[in-house]
């Protein structure tokens, strides 16, 4: 993407390390060792038990398409960086993750295996992870 630097996402107590470790080129998923669940959007509860006694877990980066869709026009966005491909991606750790994918539009479809890469934003401390296509 061309877009540089891109707007920095909020962080808060419960994002601030996803956000510094996609800085360090990792992505962290939160898991529960109360009932096992694996889940992202990270937060200090899990969303299935409600149960607070959660870690995190760094993860591959790599996962597959799950749905997406493309978009050739959205406000705000630089216009030499669509069109803009939207998607949720099935980490191979087990949960999806909204998320955008750095590729033509042709060349993304379900199944699609991906793997994060981190773009720089704004703040020198945060990244945010975007998904490029890989071979299998």
């Amino acid at each position: 993407m061309t877009w540089d630097p891109r707007p920095a996402p909020e962080v808060n107590p419960e994002t601030e390390r996803y956000w510094q470790a996609a800085a360090d080129g990792e992505l962290l998923v939160r898991e529960c060792l109360d009932c096992g669940l694996v889940y992202h959007y990270p937060r200090s509860r899990c969303p299935d038990c409600f149960g607070e006694n959660v870690e995190w877990r760094e993860t591959s980066g790599r996962g597959e398409v799950y749905s997406y869709s493309a978009t050739r026009t959205m406000s705000g966005w630089p216009e030499e960086d669509l069109p803009l491909v939207l998607a949720y991606v099935e980490l191979d750790a087990g949960p999806r993750t909204m998320t955008n994918v750095d590729a033509d539009p042709d060349d993304v479809e379900i199944g699609t295996r991906v793997e994060a890469r981190f773009v720089d934003v704004a703040d020198s401390d945060i990244a945010v992870p975007v998904f490029v296509p890989v071979e299998n």
